[in-house]
């Protein structure tokens, strides 16, 4: 009987204390988001933000990240290199304590850096803890030091392995396969793009990417060097290369309001996007925060205060809205906050209130300078916003039918939408298929319970080059709000989407496995990027994966996805076999499509992700811009098809 009450006493002793390292490893989406692809990569950027750090401290003007032939990381740095000697409280080298003290670092005393980024200082320890082993070598003072670490313990003390006449910290680490199951694979487009979006907003450092993986034509590894002179204002010209600017040149400034710094750079184009991108730290806080807000206050009260002066509002029968000022925009906001307070779903949204009074006292000062020195440019963008208030009032009236249509009961979704029974939108999915033939194959294969299928006619509207007014009155794109229930524009921002209605969490691109049906996908996920961002964000747009043949001998049979399976399974049969290729998705009868495609046990689905929203700002603009070249290369370096006109 005792020993019973013993078991089950909650005392003090009850209590499971995890320490630190041990509760990351716990826990380690807590630290670091996921432990899928963004995670991994994630891990790179925590060691990177050191360097950055020293780099903005003045200490470090070159940083390399080399991924090595077992998809390893090794970063180095020429910083003064992290401290080695005893720290007194912890009783062990200052480097061990770097390492294996969750919430230790130079970033923590307010002497050593102004501001720093990384996410919330968890830092190098964090990432010593999600790897099976990191090796720490530093060399400072004319020595180096090194320290090796299994899952974040330390294997030895700190010990001197030599002399050197140089300076910095070389940290090599591997993910740990017990943490990271989903893959230990990085991707080096992911990461150069974090490099070359760091030196733009860190101008004078130049850093280096190279990868051992792989080597090109000459025999050397693939690698990028980038550095950036003039900071945003490169940047700015980067993201805005394959559109038409409407202006001279980059309306830039650069620094610090009531004790922040802050760097803004911003260009009108002929496009209809707003296209504005806000850092604090190096961090991109693709949710916004105070700091976009001070923006666009800074931003409609100078443009608007010199469009009534000039007059040229005189005769418009209508007021100007903030969304005005701001289409065919490209601009990129970085502040550095010595103290930054996040909040939002992914921690991306900057909540000091400061901030914003700092950066609109900065745009407004900008603009004035540049408007009174440019007249003609100023006169330019002011007709572009008239423009754009005209095009405004024709959109509402165009989403306003929309929104009729949306709210409307289930007579009023589209006529060609084959809706499910279930009515739970977290089991429902919607499938956009291609063209009514697809489309009707799609119908009978689905299982009905919680498949709707929806057939988009052709290639929907290119929205990259469209007006507002005539995205809303496309047909296709009409239907598609319709069937998702999704509604557009609020008090607050006319833009934003309403997901409070979505009626299916799953949105499944399902185009033919050829060059048209990677047209018409890209035509979707342009679309949803420019006017759904947030079905892509909340990860409810998937792309379907159908297989390209079909394999045959005998009665043997397998599906192949792209040609070296194809090869494979011909070689696993041997002799001679029958190849089927599809050429789109009505070739295959509905079990078919049922059995590679649709069924939840056996279909691949690739779930749209945003990575890097800069980066995928620019891509969509090139792919789907006016500018033919810059596309002709990008499909020639991506495309797995060879089949190029364009």
């Amino acid at each position: 009987m005792s020993e019973d009450i013993n078991k089950n006493q909650y005392s003090a002793d009850s209590i499971q204390a995890l320490e630190g390292m041990e509760h990351v490893r716990m826990r380690p989406s807590m630290y670091i988001g996921d432990v899928g692809v963004r995670g991994l990569h994630h891990l790179v950027y925590e060691v990177i933000d050191n360097s950055i750090d020293e780099a903005l401290a003045g200490h470090c003007d070159k940083i390399t990240v080399t991924i090595n032939e077992d998809n390893s990381i090794t970063t180095e740095d020429n910083g003064r290199g992290i401290p080695v000697g005893l720290h007194k409280k912890e009783g062990v080298s200052a480097l061990e304590v770097v390492m294996t003290k969750i919430g230790a670092g130079g970033k923590f005393d307010k002497d050593s850096y102004k501001v720093s980024g990384g996410l919330h200082g968890v830092g190098v320890s964090c990432v010593n803890a999600l790897s099976s082993n990191l090796k720490a070598t530093v060399h400072r003072e004319g020595k180096v030091w090194e320290q090796e670490y299994e899952r974040g313990k330390a294997m030895y003390p700190v010990k001197s392995t030599g002399t050197t006449d140089k300076r910095g910290t070389i940290v090599t680490f591997k993910p740990d396969p017990q943490i990271f199951t989903q893959t230990l694979e990085y991707n080096y487009e992911t990461l150069s793009s974090r490099m070359r979006e760091l030196a733009y907003l860190n101008k004078g450092i130049t850093v280096i990417i190279i990868d051992k993986r792989e080597k090109d034509d000459k025999g050397a590894f693939i690698s990028e060097t980038f550095y950036s002179e003039e900071g945003l204002s490169e940047f700015i010209q980067y993201l805005d290369e394959t559109r038409e600017p409407i202006m001279k040149s980059v309306i830039a400034f650069e620094g610090e309001k009531n004790g922040i710094p802050v760097e803004v750079a911003m260009i009108y184009n002929t496009s209809y996007a707003e296209n504005l991108h806000s850092y604090v730290n190096n961090i991109n806080t693709h949710e916004g925060g105070t700091h976009l807000t001070g923006f666009r206050r800074g931003l409609t009260h100078t443009l608007k205060k010199y469009a009534d002066e000039s007059g040229m509002l005189d005769k418009l029968k209508f007021d100007i809205a903030g969304d005005d000022f701001r289409e065919g925009l490209t601009a990129i906001i970085s502040v550095k906050v010595a103290e930054p307070q996040f909040e939002g779903q992914t921690k991306t949204k900057l909540g000091n209130r400061e901030v914003s009074s700092s950066v609109s006292q900065a745009v407004s000062e900008m603009l004035t300078d540049y408007l009174e020195e440019h007249p003609d440019d100023a006169k330019t963008i002011v007709q572009k916003v008239i423009l754009a208030a005209q095009a405004r009032h024709a959109a509402q009236k165009a989403r306003e039918m929309v929104q009729r249509k949306t709210v409307m009961s289930i007579g009023g979704l589209p006529g060609k939408l084959s809706d499910c029974s279930e009515q739970d939108p977290a089991k429902c999915e919607v499938f956009l298929v291609e063209g009514d033939s697809a489309g009707g194959t799609a119908k009978q294969g689905r299982d009905r319970a919680f498949q709707a299928i929806l057939p988009l006619r052709g290639k929907i509207l290119n929205v990259e080059k469209a007006m507002q007014h005539k995205v809303f009155e496309n047909e296709e794109i009409k239907n598609i709000f319709t069937a998702l229930g999704v509604t557009i524009g609020t008090e607050e921002d006319s833009k934003a989407l309403n997901l409070s209605k979505l009626r299916y969490h799953k949105i499944v691109i399902m185009c033919d496995a050829d060059i048209d049906g990677s047209h018409i996908a890209t035509l979707i996920l342009t679309f949803f990027f420019r006017y759904m961002k947030e079905l892509i964000e909340s990860g409810h747009v998937y792309i379907a994966t159908p297989p390209l043949y079909l394999v045959k001998k005998g009665q043997k049979k397998q599906y192949a996805w792209n040609d070296q399976e194809r090869d494979a399974i011909a070689e696993q049969f041997g002799g001679s076999v029958s190849v089927q290729r599809y050429k789109g998705l009505g070739e295959m009868n509905a079990s078919q499509l049922w059995d590679t495609t649709m069924n939840p046990e056996f279909r691949t689905l690739r779930q749209v992700q945003i990575d890097n929203g800069t980066e995928a700002d620019r891509i969509f603009s090139m792919l789907m811009g006016d500018d033919v070249p810059p596309r002709r290369e990008f499909i020639e370096k991506n495309a797995i098809y060879a089949n190029i006109d364009a």
